[in-house]
Protein backbone atom coordinates (compact mmCIF):
# COMPACT_ATOMS: atom_id res chain seq x y z
CA UNK A 1 0.00 0.00 0.00
CA UNK A 2 1.44 3.41 -0.90
CA UNK A 3 1.73 5.93 2.02
CA UNK A 4 -0.59 8.80 2.58
CA UNK A 5 0.33 11.12 0.81
CA UNK A 6 -0.22 15.52 2.76
CA UNK A 7 -3.52 15.77 0.50
CA UNK A 8 -4.99 12.90 1.87
CA UNK A 9 -4.14 13.70 5.63
CA UNK A 10 -6.51 15.61 7.97
CA UNK A 11 -5.50 18.32 9.74
CA UNK A 12 -5.38 16.96 12.81
CA UNK A 13 -3.48 14.07 11.62
CA UNK A 14 -0.68 16.26 9.12
CA UNK A 15 -0.12 18.22 12.56
CA UNK A 16 0.61 14.89 14.58
CA UNK A 17 2.91 13.71 12.14
CA UNK A 18 4.91 17.42 12.30
CA UNK A 19 5.13 17.31 15.91
CA UNK A 20 6.57 13.43 15.80
CA UNK A 21 9.35 14.82 13.18
CA UNK A 22 10.77 17.41 15.98
CA UNK A 23 12.67 14.74 18.04
CA UNK A 24 11.75 16.37 21.39
CA UNK A 25 13.11 14.43 23.93
CA UNK A 26 12.54 15.51 27.70
CA UNK A 27 12.82 18.52 28.06
CA UNK A 28 13.79 19.44 24.69
CA UNK A 29 11.22 20.97 22.77
CA UNK A 30 12.92 21.15 19.27
CA UNK A 31 10.60 24.06 18.26
CA UNK A 32 6.98 22.01 18.36
CA UNK A 33 5.72 25.02 20.65
CA UNK A 34 6.62 27.35 18.25
CA UNK A 35 4.96 25.34 15.59
CA UNK A 36 1.81 25.65 18.31
CA UNK A 37 1.91 29.02 18.16
CA UNK A 38 1.80 29.45 14.55
CA UNK A 39 -1.39 27.98 14.31
CA UNK A 40 -2.65 29.83 17.49
CA UNK A 41 -2.23 33.39 16.89
CA UNK A 42 -4.27 33.52 13.42
CA UNK A 43 -7.02 32.39 15.67
CA UNK A 44 -6.55 35.71 17.68
CA UNK A 45 -4.54 33.61 20.75
CA UNK A 46 -2.41 35.74 23.05
CA UNK A 47 0.73 33.20 22.77
CA UNK A 48 4.15 33.92 25.70
CA UNK A 49 6.33 31.52 26.70
CA UNK A 50 6.86 31.09 30.41
CA UNK A 51 10.44 29.39 30.60
CA UNK A 52 12.40 28.06 33.39
CA UNK A 53 15.61 26.57 33.42
CA UNK A 54 16.37 24.43 30.74
CA UNK A 55 12.30 24.18 29.75
CA UNK A 56 10.09 25.84 27.17
CA UNK A 57 6.57 26.65 28.21
CA UNK A 58 4.06 27.93 25.94
CA UNK A 59 0.63 29.28 27.82
CA UNK A 60 -1.65 30.77 25.09
CA UNK A 61 -5.20 32.24 26.22
CA UNK A 62 -8.07 33.61 23.77
CA UNK A 63 -10.59 35.78 25.84
CA UNK A 64 -10.76 36.87 29.21
CA UNK A 65 -14.16 36.17 30.86
CA UNK A 66 -15.15 33.11 32.31
CA UNK A 67 -15.29 30.16 32.31
CA UNK A 68 -11.47 29.63 31.50
CA UNK A 69 -11.38 26.40 29.75
CA UNK A 70 -7.60 25.01 29.37
CA UNK A 71 -6.50 21.76 27.30
CA UNK A 72 -2.87 20.81 28.76
CA UNK A 73 -0.67 18.50 27.38
CA UNK A 74 3.44 18.02 26.80
CA UNK A 75 5.61 18.30 23.73
CA UNK A 76 8.55 16.48 25.40
CA UNK A 77 8.85 13.12 24.73
CA UNK A 78 10.46 9.75 26.57
CA UNK A 79 13.89 8.22 24.72
CA UNK A 80 13.22 6.02 22.03
CA UNK A 81 15.24 2.71 23.48
CA UNK A 82 16.83 0.64 21.20
CA UNK A 83 16.65 2.29 17.28
CA UNK A 84 17.14 -1.07 15.79
CA UNK A 85 13.94 -2.50 17.17
CA UNK A 86 11.80 0.10 15.66
CA UNK A 87 10.37 -0.77 12.43
CA UNK A 88 9.28 2.71 11.17
CA UNK A 89 12.66 5.37 12.49
CA UNK A 90 10.70 6.96 15.77
CA UNK A 91 11.06 10.46 14.67
CA UNK A 92 9.78 9.84 10.95
CA UNK A 93 6.01 10.17 11.09
CA UNK A 94 5.46 7.53 8.69
CA UNK A 95 1.34 5.98 8.37
CA UNK A 96 1.01 2.73 7.27
CA UNK A 97 -2.26 1.04 7.13
CA UNK A 98 -4.33 3.74 8.79
CA UNK A 99 -1.46 3.97 12.07
CA UNK A 100 0.18 6.88 12.92
CA UNK A 101 3.96 5.62 13.95
CA UNK A 102 6.64 7.47 15.79
CA UNK A 103 8.23 8.66 19.35
CA UNK A 104 5.16 10.51 20.98
CA UNK A 105 2.08 9.48 18.53
CA UNK A 106 0.19 8.43 21.48
CA UNK A 107 1.74 10.29 24.56
CA UNK A 108 0.81 13.09 23.86
CA UNK A 109 1.51 14.78 20.22
CA UNK A 110 -1.77 13.05 18.67
CA UNK A 111 -3.64 15.12 21.47
CA UNK A 112 -2.19 18.19 21.11
CA UNK A 113 -2.62 18.10 17.30
CA UNK A 114 -6.37 17.20 18.30
CA UNK A 115 -6.54 20.48 20.46
CA UNK A 116 -5.58 22.81 17.52
CA UNK A 117 -7.75 21.35 15.81
CA UNK A 118 -10.67 21.43 17.82
CA UNK A 119 -9.73 25.08 18.81
CA UNK A 120 -9.84 25.76 15.32
CA UNK A 121 -12.90 24.12 14.20
CA UNK A 122 -14.91 25.43 17.29
CA UNK A 123 -14.01 29.00 16.59
CA UNK A 124 -14.73 28.69 12.96
CA UNK A 125 -18.02 27.89 14.07
CA UNK A 126 -18.38 30.03 16.94
CA UNK A 127 -16.80 33.55 16.61
CA UNK A 128 -18.83 34.37 19.61
CA UNK A 129 -18.95 32.15 22.69
CA UNK A 130 -18.97 32.62 26.40
CA UNK A 131 -15.77 32.08 28.29
CA UNK A 132 -12.28 31.69 27.39
CA UNK A 133 -9.76 28.95 26.06
CA UNK A 134 -6.59 28.65 26.70
CA UNK A 135 -3.66 25.56 25.94
CA UNK A 136 -0.75 24.86 28.57
CA UNK A 137 1.73 23.28 26.74
CA UNK A 138 4.82 22.75 28.40
CA UNK A 139 8.04 20.32 27.68
CA UNK A 140 8.89 19.06 31.05
CA UNK A 141 5.97 16.61 32.34
CA UNK A 142 8.22 12.98 31.17
CA UNK A 143 11.03 14.41 33.08
CA UNK A 144 11.48 15.69 36.84
CA UNK A 145 8.32 18.14 35.99
CA UNK A 146 9.33 20.98 38.44
CA UNK A 147 9.85 23.89 35.61
CA UNK A 148 6.95 23.24 33.07
CA UNK A 149 3.51 23.27 34.36
CA UNK A 150 4.43 23.95 38.00
CA UNK A 151 6.09 26.93 36.41
CA UNK A 152 3.58 28.53 34.50
CA UNK A 153 0.74 28.03 37.52
CA UNK A 154 3.32 30.18 39.69
CA UNK A 155 2.57 32.60 37.02
CA UNK A 156 -0.96 32.79 36.90
CA UNK A 157 -0.91 32.79 41.01
CA UNK A 158 0.66 35.55 41.02
CA UNK A 159 -1.40 37.15 38.64
CA UNK A 160 -4.74 35.94 39.68
CA UNK A 161 -5.70 33.89 36.85
CA UNK A 162 -7.48 31.06 37.65
CA UNK A 163 -8.46 28.23 35.59
CA UNK A 164 -12.14 26.71 35.73
CA UNK A 165 -11.64 23.20 33.44
CA UNK A 166 -9.23 21.56 32.31
CA UNK A 167 -8.73 18.73 30.05
CA UNK A 168 -5.31 16.93 29.77
CA UNK A 169 -4.81 14.82 26.94
CA UNK A 170 -3.08 11.87 28.82
CA UNK A 171 -3.85 8.47 26.94
CA UNK A 172 -6.34 6.93 28.83
CA UNK A 173 -8.20 4.81 26.20
CA UNK A 174 -7.33 1.35 26.75
CA UNK A 175 -9.74 -0.84 24.01
CA UNK A 176 -11.10 2.19 22.12
CA UNK A 177 -11.20 5.67 21.82
CA UNK A 178 -12.63 7.19 24.90
CA UNK A 179 -13.65 4.19 26.77
CA UNK A 180 -11.92 5.54 30.22
CA UNK A 181 -11.31 8.98 31.19
CA UNK A 182 -9.21 10.10 34.39
CA UNK A 183 -11.14 11.94 36.63
CA UNK A 184 -8.42 11.82 39.77
CA UNK A 185 -4.83 10.38 40.09
CA UNK A 186 -3.17 8.71 43.40
CA UNK A 187 -0.28 10.26 45.02
CA UNK A 188 3.29 9.68 44.45
CA UNK A 189 5.61 9.29 47.23
CA UNK A 190 8.80 8.51 46.27
CA UNK A 191 12.22 8.09 48.97
CA UNK A 192 16.26 7.01 48.46
CA UNK A 193 17.03 5.89 51.58
CA UNK A 194 20.88 4.63 52.20
CA UNK A 195 21.28 1.98 55.21
CA UNK A 196 24.76 2.47 56.61
CA UNK A 197 27.11 -0.64 57.67
CA UNK A 198 30.71 -0.89 58.22
CA UNK A 199 33.01 -2.09 55.25
CA UNK A 200 35.18 -5.18 55.53
CA UNK A 201 36.81 -8.27 54.50
CA UNK A 202 34.04 -11.27 53.61
CA UNK A 203 36.17 -13.79 56.17
CA UNK A 204 36.24 -11.19 58.88
CA UNK A 205 32.08 -10.55 59.02
CA UNK A 206 32.77 -9.91 63.18
CA UNK A 207 34.81 -6.87 61.88
CA UNK A 208 31.86 -5.48 59.83
CA UNK A 209 28.40 -4.82 60.00
CA UNK A 210 27.02 -5.57 56.43
CA UNK A 211 23.74 -3.22 55.54
CA UNK A 212 22.13 -5.83 53.30
CA UNK A 213 21.74 -8.29 56.03
CA UNK A 214 20.61 -5.83 58.31
CA UNK A 215 18.12 -4.33 56.35
CA UNK A 216 16.31 -6.96 54.82
CA UNK A 217 14.43 -8.10 57.48
CA UNK A 218 13.13 -4.55 57.54
CA UNK A 219 12.31 -4.14 54.03
CA UNK A 220 10.38 -7.79 53.61
CA UNK A 221 8.34 -6.05 56.41
CA UNK A 222 7.61 -3.14 54.97
CA UNK A 223 6.23 -4.15 51.39
CA UNK A 224 4.09 -6.81 53.43
CA UNK A 225 2.14 -4.21 55.10
CA UNK A 226 -1.22 -3.63 53.78
CA UNK A 227 -1.43 0.52 53.65
CA UNK A 228 -5.44 0.13 53.21
CA UNK A 229 -7.90 -1.14 51.22
CA UNK A 230 -8.73 1.94 48.94
CA UNK A 231 -11.99 3.11 48.20
CA UNK A 232 -15.30 3.04 45.46
CA UNK A 233 -12.95 5.29 43.66
CA UNK A 234 -9.16 4.61 44.14
CA UNK A 235 -7.46 1.64 44.25
CA UNK A 236 -5.44 0.93 47.28
CA UNK A 237 -1.80 2.24 48.08
CA UNK A 238 0.53 0.23 47.13
CA UNK A 239 4.61 0.18 47.76
CA UNK A 240 7.25 -0.83 45.48
CA UNK A 241 11.03 -1.42 45.62
CA UNK A 242 12.36 -0.01 42.00
CA UNK A 243 16.18 -0.37 42.90
CA UNK A 244 18.64 -1.57 45.41
CA UNK A 245 22.10 -1.26 45.43
CA UNK A 246 25.02 -2.19 46.99
CA UNK A 247 28.41 -3.73 47.27
CA UNK A 248 32.15 -2.52 45.59
CA UNK A 249 31.90 -5.08 42.75
CA UNK A 250 34.01 -7.19 44.83
CA UNK A 251 33.18 -10.73 45.70
CA UNK A 252 35.06 -10.78 49.22
CA UNK A 253 34.09 -7.55 50.32
CA UNK A 254 31.23 -6.90 52.72
CA UNK A 255 29.60 -3.21 51.93
CA UNK A 256 29.69 -0.38 54.00
CA UNK A 257 26.37 1.05 52.74
CA UNK A 258 22.83 0.02 50.79
CA UNK A 259 21.23 1.99 48.84
CA UNK A 260 17.40 1.60 47.96
CA UNK A 261 15.05 3.52 46.13
CA UNK A 262 11.22 3.11 46.31
CA UNK A 263 7.54 4.64 45.52
CA UNK A 264 4.46 4.91 47.39
CA UNK A 265 1.09 5.12 44.83
CA UNK A 266 -1.14 6.17 47.94
CA UNK A 267 -4.93 6.88 48.16
CA UNK A 268 -6.93 9.62 49.70
CA UNK A 269 -7.31 6.82 52.67
CA UNK A 270 -3.59 7.67 54.16
CA UNK A 271 -1.44 10.68 53.93
CA UNK A 272 2.11 11.38 53.01
CA UNK A 273 2.66 12.15 56.44
CA UNK A 274 1.88 8.68 57.85
CA UNK A 275 3.77 6.86 55.12
CA UNK A 276 6.34 8.36 56.06
CA UNK A 277 6.35 8.60 59.98
CA UNK A 278 5.14 4.46 59.55
CA UNK A 279 8.80 3.75 57.28
CA UNK A 280 10.74 5.67 59.18
CA UNK A 281 9.61 4.25 62.85
CA UNK A 282 9.71 0.73 61.45
CA UNK A 283 13.48 1.70 60.36
CA UNK A 284 14.09 2.67 63.91
CA UNK A 285 12.53 -0.22 65.91
CA UNK A 286 14.71 -2.18 63.97
CA UNK A 287 17.67 -0.28 64.88
CA UNK A 288 19.05 0.55 61.52
CA UNK A 289 21.41 2.91 60.66
CA UNK A 290 19.82 5.22 57.87
CA UNK A 291 19.20 8.65 55.85
CA UNK A 292 16.08 9.11 53.73
CA UNK A 293 15.66 11.44 51.03
CA UNK A 294 11.96 11.77 50.94
CA UNK A 295 10.49 13.63 47.51
CA UNK A 296 6.55 13.95 47.00
CA UNK A 297 5.37 14.36 42.88
CA UNK A 298 1.36 14.55 44.04
CA UNK A 299 -1.02 14.36 46.53
CA UNK A 300 -4.06 12.55 45.40
CA UNK A 301 -6.90 14.12 43.58
CA UNK A 302 -10.48 13.23 42.48
CA UNK A 303 -12.77 15.87 40.12
CA UNK A 304 -16.20 15.13 41.47
CA UNK A 305 -19.04 14.90 38.98
CA UNK A 306 -20.36 17.97 37.75
CA UNK A 307 -20.26 20.44 34.48
CA UNK A 308 -16.47 19.07 33.34
CA UNK A 309 -17.68 15.74 33.81
CA UNK A 310 -20.68 15.83 32.46
CA UNK A 311 -19.63 17.72 29.07
CA UNK A 312 -16.73 15.57 28.70
CA UNK A 313 -18.81 12.02 28.55
CA UNK A 314 -21.79 13.67 26.63
CA UNK A 315 -19.31 14.53 23.89
CA UNK A 316 -17.55 11.20 24.01
CA UNK A 317 -21.33 9.68 23.69
CA UNK A 318 -22.25 12.06 21.16
CA UNK A 319 -19.00 10.99 18.81
CA UNK A 320 -18.59 7.27 20.15
CA UNK A 321 -22.28 6.22 21.16
CA UNK A 322 -21.01 4.50 24.01
CA UNK A 323 -20.61 6.23 27.67
CA UNK A 324 -17.03 6.20 29.52
CA UNK A 325 -15.79 5.00 32.32
CA UNK A 326 -14.42 7.05 34.94
CA UNK A 327 -11.03 6.28 36.72
CA UNK A 328 -8.34 7.16 38.76
CA UNK A 329 -6.31 4.11 38.24
CA UNK A 330 -2.57 4.49 36.50
CA UNK A 331 0.56 6.74 36.69
CA UNK A 332 0.49 10.57 37.83
CA UNK A 333 0.12 13.51 35.57
CA UNK A 334 0.39 17.06 35.20
CA UNK A 335 -3.24 17.38 36.20
CA UNK A 336 -1.86 16.47 40.12
CA UNK A 337 -0.30 20.13 39.74
CA UNK A 338 -3.39 21.84 38.47
CA UNK A 339 -6.62 20.30 40.75
CA UNK A 340 -4.99 21.99 43.64
CA UNK A 341 -5.50 25.11 42.29
CA UNK A 342 -9.42 24.55 42.43
CA UNK A 343 -10.00 23.19 39.14
CA UNK A 344 -11.79 20.44 37.43
CA UNK A 345 -9.58 17.87 35.93
CA UNK A 346 -10.20 15.48 33.69
CA UNK A 347 -7.73 13.73 31.32
CA UNK A 348 -8.60 12.12 28.02
CA UNK A 349 -6.24 10.55 25.52
CA UNK A 350 -5.77 7.77 22.56
CA UNK A 351 -5.43 4.26 23.18
CA UNK A 352 -2.49 3.50 25.71
CA UNK A 353 -1.19 0.51 24.55
CA UNK A 354 1.96 1.75 22.88
CA UNK A 355 3.03 4.53 24.74
CA UNK A 356 6.60 4.74 26.14
CA UNK A 357 7.06 1.46 24.21
CA UNK A 358 8.96 0.54 20.53
CA UNK A 359 6.79 1.48 17.78
CA UNK A 360 4.61 3.66 19.50
CA UNK A 361 1.68 4.70 17.22
CA UNK A 362 -2.04 5.96 17.23
CA UNK A 363 -4.88 5.50 14.73
CA UNK A 364 -5.70 7.88 12.11
CA UNK A 365 -9.02 7.50 12.84
CA UNK A 366 -8.71 7.89 16.82
CA UNK A 367 -6.88 10.94 15.59
CA UNK A 368 -10.06 12.48 14.16
CA UNK A 369 -12.61 10.70 17.11
CA UNK A 370 -10.43 12.56 19.61
CA UNK A 371 -10.54 16.01 17.49
CA UNK A 372 -14.18 15.71 17.79
CA UNK A 373 -14.54 15.00 21.27
CA UNK A 374 -12.82 17.76 22.45
CA UNK A 375 -14.64 20.04 20.31
CA UNK A 376 -17.56 18.81 21.71
CA UNK A 377 -16.00 19.44 25.40
CA UNK A 378 -16.10 23.27 23.86
CA UNK A 379 -19.26 22.84 22.04
CA UNK A 380 -21.19 22.20 25.81
CA UNK A 381 -19.16 24.61 28.23
CA UNK A 382 -18.79 27.78 25.89
CA UNK A 383 -21.84 27.94 24.01
CA UNK A 384 -24.40 30.17 25.24
CA UNK A 385 -28.16 28.64 25.81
Amino acid sequence: MAPATASDLSPTTQLAQALIQKPSVTPADEGCQQLLTKRLQPLGFHCEQINRGSVTNLWATKGSTEPLVVFAGHTDVVPTGPLEQWQIPPFQGEIREGMLHGRGAADMKGSIAAFICACESFLKKNREHRGAIGLLITSDEEGPATDGTVAVLDVLAERGQIIDHCIVGEPTSTERLGDVIKVGRRGSLGAKIIFHGVQGHIAYPHLARNPIHLALPALQELIAIEWDQGNDNFQPTSLQLSNIHGGTGASNVIPGSLEVSMNFRFSPEVTEDYLRKTTEALFDRQNLEYSIDWRLSGQPFETQHGELIKAVSESIRGVTGYSPETSTSGGTSDGRFIAPTGAQVVELGPINATIHKVNECISIEDLELLTHCYEGVLDRLLIKE
